[in-house]
C-alpha cells in the first residue's frame, strides 16, 4: 500500500509514520508538509525507512505543482491528520484557523483524488467533541467544533458524491490521546470526555495502527469512536509495536 501522511510533524501524523515505517504490508509512506521529514529517530530496527518520502508542498490551497503529484500518484490512502488543535486556535485568528483546517482539507481531498488509485480510502482524524449537527449550542469552543464539523460533513458528501471513482471516507474521532513522556490527561478533562459516551482515551500507537489498518482492508465503520479505534488498534498491533 502507498500511504500518504499529512500533519507529519505533529504528535498523530509522526507516529501513522512510525507504525507505517514498520507495517510490512506498507510499500510506501508519502509525508507531506512544509518542510522535509525525516524517519522517526524511535521508529525501531525493524522499521524500514527507505519507505519515506519526503515531499514539500508549499500552497495548500492551489492545485498541487507536479513536484508534489508525482509523488501521490497511485496512491492508495490517505490519513489526513493535519489541523489546528483547540488549545492552538485560542491565539489565532480564527479565519487562519478555518484555511487550515477546512480549506487544506478539501484542496488535498480534491487533488490527490484526481491521481490517486481506485479505491482510495481517506481517513481524517478529527475528535470527539466535533459536532456535524451545525444546529446544536455548543457550551464550549463552539465555533471551533461547529467548523471542524462542518468539514466532517463536506469531506463525507465529497465521498458520496465521488463514490464511483472509489473515494472511501471515515472520520477517527478519538478522546484524549495518551502516549508516553506526554502529560497526563487531566482528571477534569477526562470527565468532559466521558460526557460524550465513548472510550475516553486512547492509546497513540493504537489510533495510528487502526487508522493504518483501516487504509489497508477496508473501512468498517463510519465514524471511527475511541472503543472502536482501542479494538481495532489492538487487534493490529503487536507488543513490540508500541510506542515507548
Amino acid at each position: 500500500m502507498k500511504l500518504i501522511v499529512t500533519g507529519a510533524t505533529g504528535l498523530v501524523g509522526s507516529e501513522v509514520i512510525r507504525v507505517a515505517l514498520r507495517h510490512p504490508a506498507v510499500t510506501s509512506v508519502v509525508a507531506i508538509a512544509r518542510k522535509p521529514i525525516l524517519a522517526p529517530a524511535n521508529a525501531g530496527s525493524e522499521s524500514q525507512t527507505s519507505k519515506l518520502q519526503s515531499v514539500v508542498l508549499e500552497s495548500w490551497t492551489s492545485p498541487y505543482p507536479e513536484t508534489v503529484i508525482r509523488h501521490i500518484r497511485d496512491a492508495d490512502a490517505c490519513i489526513w491528520a493535519l489541523a489546528v488543535t483547540p488549545s492552538q486556535s485560542k491565539d489565532m485568528d480564527f479565519s487562519d484557523v478555518t484555511t487550515i483546517c477546512y480549506e487544506y482539507t478539501i484542496s488535498g481531498l480534491t487533488n490527490m483524488t484526481a491521481h490517486a488509485s481506485k479505491p482510495f480510502r481517506l481517513i481524517y482524524t478529527s475528535g470527539v467533541t466535533v459536532e456535524r449537527d451545525q444546529e446544536k449550542t455548543l457550551p464550549f469552543l463552539s465555533e471551533y467544533r461547529l467548523m471542524r464539523g462542518r468539514l466532517e460533513n463536506a469531506i463525507l458528501d465529497f465521498a458520496k458524491q465521488h463514490h464511483d471513482r472509489g473515494v472511501e471516507i471515515t472520520v477517527a474521532k478519538p478522546g484524549g490521546i495518551e502516549s508516553p513522556g506526554r502529560e497526563a490527561i487531566s482528571a477534569p478533562f477526562t470527565s468532559i470526555l466521558e460526557t460524550f459516551d465513548h472510550t475516553p482515551t486512547v492509546h497513540l500507537s493504537e489510533l495510528a495502527a487502526a487508522m493504518i489498518d483501516q487504509c489497508l482492508h477496508g473501512i468498517t465503520k463510519e465514524p471511527l469512536w475511541g472503543e472502536d479505534l482501542v479494538e481495532i488498534g489492538q487487534r493490529a498491533l503487536s507488543t513490540e509495536d508500541y510506542l515507548r
